[in-house]
């Protein structure tokens, strides 16, 4: 059995890369159903947000990089050499703690975020709609997350929250010394949006407009902030007024434009806009952070940000990781344990097939008018050179061949002296 962790994240990759290999999660059935398909991958997970796109999967080989690599470059019609540079795999043990930092929040680029574990129970979920994972991959999964909830509940991990939202709105403070003059405008109606919608009421913003493709659930968020809710179509108008424009929707296509910008900023008369695009894909357009009087970050701007408030976790990271440490070493040894165990299984249905085969001799030698004390002897002396027979062969080859290790192992077995 075989795990692999394969894929590229915000660490390995930028956003330009990111984005482009980036899956529809409306169509992450078609993804799960293609992924499974390939030689030997057995069971498959497949995570995808702003920050990572990750491939987990077990087999009963060991499974080929290489096909990994190929198949998601396929899937996305993108050349594999743009992937391969930026791409991470690790297998066995080390795929297992690697899905555990991942849920535990300690992979993410705000350390100890707590999204990730619902991002992922959510991936592990669609693969048991699709039927791409079984009991194998099941298990570590699950296990993953007993560990990350370990990980939330025994350590600081989650104290001094921070978070992508948070790091988006202190940013604009630095632009924006009183928040209490400006208006701020939501593209997308998510839960990062729903974040940084409420850590902007926090901050004393005067005014929230929320725009989504829908408008019952702009209104729906809007109305938890007490914001106004819009639609995509009214950006260009709404634009005029804001002066934060933070996007974070699932679009596989920018949302706003330069040219949309460039129209608003002649009526804003050189008031600045501050612009965060949280998307993978990208909501805005790169040009527009070649306008004046445009301050355009993307997510990877953000990590300075981040980073500056992170010290105070760094200890409770630590112990996080001593945690999972010991979580992937105990799922390896419960693997272990199980391989032992069909092992066994299978060791003990031989024994007794042997066992009801001369059982069945002897029971007939009875009823064929036999002498009893014969039959029995028979049967010890017949079982007991059948339990013996290929134990002893294999013992006495291996000798022959100058390997002692199976007659330790058969001392050992049944406790036998020199």
């Amino acid at each position: 059995m075989s795990f692999l962790a394969f894929g590229i994240n915000h660490k390995t990759a930028p956003v330009e890369i990111r984005e482009k290999v980036a899956f529809d999660l409306q169509k992450i059935g078609d993804a799960l159903s293609s992924l499974v398909s390939v030689p030997k991958v057995a069971e498959a997970v497949i995570l995808s947000t702003c920050n990572r796109t990750e491939i987990y999967c077990i087999g009963d080989d060991v499974l080929d990089v290489s096909k990994m690599l190929g198949w998601l470059a396929d899937f996305h019609s993108v050349s594999p050499s743009n992937i391969e540079p930026c791409s991470f795999s690790y297998r066995d043990r080390e795929a297992v703690a690697h899905v555990m930092r991942v849920a535990s929040g300690l992979d993410s680029l705000i350390l100890g975020e707590p999204q990730i574990l619902g991002q992922l129970k959510s991936a592990y979920a669609s693969s048991l709609q699709e039927n791409a994972i079984g009991g194998r991959l099941g298990r570590m999964f699950e296990h993953s997350f007993s560990v990350a909830k370990k990980v939330r509940t025994e350590t600081a991990i989650g104290e001094n929250p921070v978070s992508v939202a948070a790091a988006a709105v202190e940013l604009a403070g630095q632009l924006f010394a009183d928040f209490s003059n400006n208006n701020a405008l939501l593209i997308g109606a998510g839960k990062t949006t729903e974040l940084v919608a409420r850590h902007l009421k926090q901050a004393g913003v005067k005014r929230i407009v929320i725009a989504n493709r829908t408008l019952a659930r702009a209104q729906e968020l809007s109305d938890l902030v007490g914001g106004e809710a819009a639609l995509i179509g009214d950006i260009p108008d709404l634009l005029i007024d804001s002066d934060i424009v933070i996007a974070s929707t699932a679009s596989s296509l920018p949302i706003l434009g330069k040219g949309a910008v460039e129209r608003a900023l002649k009526y804003r008369k050189h008031r600045p806009i501050f612009m965060v695009d949280i998307a993978v894909p990208r909501d805005i357009e790169p040009q527009v952070g070649e306008l004046s009087d445009v301050y355009l970050y993307t997510v990877d701007d953000l990590k300075q940000v981040i980073d500056q408030n992170l010290k105070s976790r760094e200890q409770a990271a630590q112990e996080a990781e001593a945690l999972v440490e010991q979580g992937s070493a105990q799922f390896m040894n419960q693997q272990r344990g199980t391989g032992a165990g069909e092992l066994l299984r299978s060791f003990r249905s031989h024994a007794e097939s042997i066992q009801q085969a001369e059982l069945e001799k002897a029971l007939n030698a009875l009823k064929g008018g036999a002498d009893a004390e014969a039959v029995v002897k028979s049967l010890s002396r017949s079982l007991t050179n059948k339990l013996i027979h290929t134990p002893t062969t294999q013992v006495r080859k291996s000798a022959e061949q100058g390997d002692e290790l199976a007659g330790t192992w058969l001392r050992t077995l049944f406790d036998l002296s020199d």
